[in-house]
């Protein structure tokens, strides 16, 4: 039996115990204790040590759960047999360098961004009041992991609200919410792997879809003056579309009735055939009554719905939602239902407060106006600080427009010059098929004021001689 003398500081803040399984555990890393070697009693140590057998005991317990030593009943503990040449390995492992990637870009003055919201307008101490009688209700439940298809209060008022604001007819036990429009999509992938998809081009999807269904099982349908060329479409062997109907994402416009009836038509024709409306920013249509959603005129269930709370709402919130048809919930129900809901249950149940007390709908009218407002000056200082030859694409609804230059400029140039005046402003190319001189302005994050300066610094960096 080996006879150990660690030196053990009993004035050190680390426990007693945590000194001697370090010295223990170094000892056999480095090779001094060799494998097999019986290690002292507990009570033998102990007196040798002038310390407790409990410290004895913790320190080998631990030793024994990491695998250093072994225990053998009415024998004592062993060194455990180990790999020297990996465990030397990884003691002299170095820790590699990975700088980290910021999320944004600290260097801008102004940025405009599409992903925000007025953050200013968020009503603070509303949601924290909300979030303080949830917290306060003392409901065990709330603590607890919920439905997996999402809160059913929850799903109710989602249920009434799309169908009052949307003209989307469903039941609340339709709707499956989860943790953003992707995490949705990847759930529609599995209810629909053997499916060859088709999406805008440009469009926010091709880049997932892509990344997610390989190039193979993803058709690029170009775009007209209203919407997806639905006679390529036809053409093409997709059975799933990806739509941004009420507001085409990036270019803006809206697809008439005409347009969606082909849709409908199409996805129709044949089984298995579905049309996925994602119905992003629905909420701020500026210049004529919001359009019922694509879904309202499905009568044969062959629409997905889906909508996010990110644009009208709080982006951090994370709570996005689809409408599934009824072959298609029932397959979910049967083979995922195991799937663990993905929002947080406080920010669900906080949310239901929100809507059931009337408080969203006067949010949203409340940023209706505001983006409005920002909508109107940002079409207008560029009306007056761009010269006439610019195009402004997609004002009547979103949170974004698109500006075309005309002014010998590609795409990257028109961003770098830009950055040279501390503005940011973002690519179209990044979506699919494009002109290469046109960029993306999102407005919801910056201010009025900022909107008018941002934009006299812009005309500076693409009209230099103007």
């Amino acid at each position: 039996m080996l006879e150990l003398t660690p030196k053990l500081d009993i004035q050190s803040v680390e426990p007693l115990y945590l000194q001697l399984y370090n010295y223990i555990r170094e000892e056999i890393e480095s090779g001094t204790l060799l494998p097999h070697a019986k290690l002292p009693s507990k009570r033998k140590f102990a007196q040798h040590l002038k310390i407790s057998q409990n410290t004895i005991e913790t320190a080998y317990d631990q030793l024994v759960a990491e695998g250093y030593i072994d225990a053998l009943p009415r024998k004592g503990y062993f060194v455990s047999e180990l790999d020297h040449q990996r465990l030397d390995k990884s003691i002299t492992r170095k820790i590699p360098y990975v700088e980290e990637k910021p999320y944004r870009d600290q260097g801008y003055s102004f940025d405009f961004t599409q992903t925000g919201v007025d953050a200013r307008s968020f009503p603070f101490e509303r949601y924290r009041n909300l979030l303080n009688k949830v917290i306060r209700s003392n409901n065990e439940e709330v603590l607890m992991l919920g439905h997996p298809q999402g809160e059913f209060k929850l799903r109710q008022e989602i249920t009434n609200y799309i169908y009052e604001s949307r003209g989307v007819q469903c039941s609340p036990s339709q709707i499956v919410i989860g943790a953003g429009t992707h995490y949705l999509i990847q759930l529609l992938f599995q209810l629909l792997p053997i499916s060859t998809f088709a999406v805008e081009n440009p469009g926010y999807h091709r880049t997932l879809v892509q990344s997610k269904k390989g190039q193979e099982n993803v058709e690029m349908i170009p775009l007209e003056e209203d919407g997806m060329n639905v006679s390529l479409l036809k053409e093409s062997k997709a059975n799933i579309v990806f739509v941004t109907p009420s507001h085409q994402f990036p270019c803006g416009m809206t697809m008439p009735i005409s347009k969606r009836m082909q849709l409908l038509n199409w996805a129709e024709s044949k089984d298995g055939r579905y049309i996925i409306e994602d119905d992003y920013d629905s909420e701020f249509r500026y210049s004529s009554k919001p359009i019922p959603a694509l879904q309202g005129l499905d009568h044969n269930e062959k629409v997905i719905y889906m909508s996010t709370f990110s644009k009208a709402f709080l982006p951090s919130l994370r709570i996005s939602y689809m409408v599934l048809p009824e072959p298609l919930i029932k397959k979910y129900q049967k083979d995922f239902f195991f799937y663990t809901q993905t929002v947080s249950r406080l920010g669900q149940e906080t949310l239901i407060r929100f809507m059931q007390e009337g408080f969203w709908e006067k949010h949203i009218h409340k940023m209706r106006v505001i983006y409005h407002k920002k909508r109107d000056v940002l079409v207008s200082v560029s009306s007056t600080h761009f010269p006439n030859t610019i195009e402004i694409i997609g004002q009547d609804s979103g949170l974004h427009i698109l500006i075309r230059t005309n002014n010998g400029m590609t795409e990257q140039e028109l961003i770098d010059e830009a950055s040279k005046y501390r503005i940011k402003v973002y690519p179209v190319s990044g979506y699919g098929q494009s002109d290469n001189k046109t960029v993306l302005l999102g407005f919801a994050v910056l201010t009025e004021e900022e909107i008018k300066e941002a934009v006299r610094l812009l005309a500076k960096a693409w009209f230099p001689k103007e």
